[in-house]
């Protein structure tokens, strides 16, 4: 029989998709099922978004340029000098999603065997990325009692080696919401500099930072041009996470040439996609202001109700819309798998996301789970009680 390869069998499974059978079979059960597993917004897509697709009238789905439409890439450069990231639009390459993005910032500055450092706990598919491009993560681990405050930057130092080719950062980050002050920021380019490594810097959640906190992007530290590579993403600013539209950004030539290869060779980014993501780029401040202070809202409502639940903690956020909370269990994955199997209170039930998938480290994390606070606030409050409840009921 043919053999699988050793990187397929090492490729990881999504901690926040590999439950899904389990969903699947208590939906079977006539189970309703909160999901506060998936960073899935139920915040409407902006209409004009939809409607640019609805009215269009193309005769030929046709390729777009590799790098992406012209029309599209000029408005988000300037979407981005906007908010004070002075970048054009040659300095960008449009992407199927920020997960492509990231995959040809990968494939662009390492090779098979080399090294990348990222803060832990951290957005699981890195993982996946750095196996599919056979490279090694070294993960420096953030503190649940801090809030996952970026480590002392020696741990990062301590940790490089010649093979280390850059440090991936999440900012604001998924799972934690910790959002980076810029001192942090700037503590990671002086690094990436003093070493002639790359920041690859994840900012899908930029817009979404709390308590008067603001985002400081790695494409504003001085000095930085040629290390620093930006990824990002429609998904979350505008709830349009079907489109699959994401963005790799760097004033590196080099590096813009080489991942250009790649989006030449997997030929160009969706036609539709771009359409409506060009249109949603048209979205008022009003609209991001609203939405911000109902993902306060929801946030607040979340730590409040969490933190009345016995044996539970949970760490605050300051960005993006997730939480990692500590359950008083031994193993998170088989409480969750429980939840959905076992379980359920007056035929509700909750999905959430082992947090252990979150961490490169074998054996960490055991205990947390990511919640994605992405549901209204009766549906969250509704969703921890059903959570308390089933704590003493795993429990007993």
């Amino acid at each position: 029989m043919p053999k699988i390869s050793k990187k397929g069998i090492s490729m990881p499974e999504s901690p926040i998709r590999k439950l899904a059978p389990f969903a699947d079979e208590a939906k079977a059960q006539n189970k309703e099922i909160y999901f506060l597993n998936i960073g899935q917004p139920d915040i409407p897509t902006p209409k004009q978004a939809l409607e640019a697709v609805k009215n269009n009238d193309l005769d030929i789905l046709s390729y777009s340029p590799s790098s992406g439409f012209d029309s599209y890439k000029t408005k988000l450069a300037k979407y981005y000098q906007k908010n004070g990231i002075k970048i054009t639009k040659d300095e960008l390459i449009v992407t199927t999603g920020g997960s492509e993005a990231l995959m040809f910032a990968m494939g662009s500055v390492t090779d098979p065997g080399d090294e990348i450092i990222i803060p832990e706990p951290f957005y699981a598919n890195y993982n996946g990325f750095a196996t599919a491009s056979n490279v090694t993560v070294k993960a420096i681990k953030s503190k649940f009692e801090d809030n996952f405050a970026l480590p002392p930057i020696e741990e990062f130092e301590a940790q490089i080696t010649p093979k280390t080719k850059a440090i991936v950062m999440c900012n604001p980050g998924n799972p934690t919401g910790y959002l980076y002050t810029e001192a942090e920021v700037k503590q990671l380019a002086d690094l990436a500099v003093k070493h002639d490594i790359f920041i690859i810097a994840d900012e899908v959640y930029r817009e979404f930072t709390y308590d008067g906190a603001k985002h400081y992007s790695i494409m504003n530290v001085e000095g930085l041009d040629k290390h620093a590579i930006m990824v990002d993403s429609v998904s979350k600013r505008y709830s349009m996470c079907g489109a699959r539209i994401g963005c790799i950004v760097s004033r590196n030539t080099e590096l813009m040439k080489t991942a250009m290869k790649f989006a030449q060779a997997r030929l160009s980014p969706p036609t539709f996609a771009q359409i409506a993501s060009e249109a949603a780029l048209d979205t008022t401040d009003a609209y991001f202001e609203e939405v911000n202070q109902e993902y306060v809202k929801r946030r607040n409502t979340l730590i409040e109700a969490l933190s009345k639940v016995e044996g539970v903690k949970v760490a605050k956020p300051k960005g993006a819309f997730y939480c990692i909370a500590e359950l008083p269990v031994a193993d998170a994955e088989d409480f969750a798998k429980w939840l959905l199997s076992d379980f359920d209170l007056n035929g509700k039930t909750v999905m959430v996301a082992p947090a252990a998938g979150f961490y490169s480290t074998p054996n960490t994390g055991m205990n947390q789970i990511r919640i994605a606070y992405v549901l209204e606030e009766k549906h969250i409050l509704d969703a921890v009680t059903i959570l308390e409840a089933a704590l003493k009921a795993y429990k007993a």
